[in-house]
């Protein structure tokens, strides 16, 4: 997270990577700039390890906690992303919860579905979440014909209960399983409802912690989707770049 109000960050794909390599950087699964904005409390800009841009639902929620402990905005917002605006809130526990855009559109494959929560998603429901392969699956499906060009999120997931999912993410730009996925486990919840119709909210857990997804199901789609979850500072530090 980049406090950028002054816009002097300099955008580039290498110094981005950089920043975000484990062994020789600060270690990242992404790179988030706050900058301003005239039509929201801030502008939230977002970027993959390989400096490529998403929407990043996770990455949201702790811009909503930097941005309030920056002074910046109150603890309900409005800020700008790649996919459009959002509204969010911090409560005072450290919960962060940020609206997501509506979802229109799932997509049968096989026994699988794709939808796109603010990034791509594919999720396939599995009956034992260790007895997989997060990593090779992902690749597997990530760099097929169908998606190689443009890139894919992978999502296996494993049902607990009638409100409570577990999931893990391989992310495309990262290339590689990440602890936690915002918009991966909204995509985990409207695959879950539109597949066994389990009815939100939604838990799901993840290595980094568990979310919660609310939305409501409509004739066209999905509408209303928040995502919420702990939105804790680890550590912050200045870096010449």
């Amino acid at each position: 997270m980049i406090d950028d109000r002054l816009n002097r960050f300099p955008v580039n794909k290498m110094l981005i990577s950089k920043l975000c390599e484990r062994r020789k950087g600060i270690g990242s699964d992404g790179l988030i700039l706050i900058k301003i904005t005239v039509d929201a409390d801030f502008q939230m800009d977002f970027y993959n390890p390989d400096g490529s841009q998403s929407f990043c639902g996770n990455g949201s929620r702790c811009a909503i906690a930097f941005a309030f402990r920056m002074g910046i905005a109150g603890r309900k917002v409005h800020f700008n992303a790649i996919d459009g605006m959002h509204s969010g809130e911090l409560f005072e526990n450290n919960r962060a919860k940020v609206s997501m855009g509506d979802v229109l559109n799932i997509e049968e494959l096989n026994m699988d579905l794709v939808l796109d929560t603010g990034s791509p998603h594919y999720v396939r429901f599995v009956s034992t979440l260790e007895n997989e392969n997060i990593v090779a699956t992902g690749k597997d499906i990530r760099y097929s014909d169908r998606f190689k060009k443009t890139g894919i999120n992978v999502n296996l997931v494993e049902k607990l209960s009638e409100n409570k999912l577990r999931c893990q993410t391989y992310e495309r730009g990262v290339e590689n399983e990440t602890l936690s996925c915002g918009t991966g486990v909204t995509a985990v919840a409207l695959a879950a409802n539109f597949q066994y119709d389990l009815a939100s909210p939604l838990s799901i857990f993840t290595k980094g912690g568990e979310l919660k997804v609310g939305f409501t199901k409509t004739d066209e789609g999905y509408t209303n989707i928040t995502l919420e979850g702990s939105a804790t500072p680890v550590f912050k530090g200045e870096i010449d770049v």
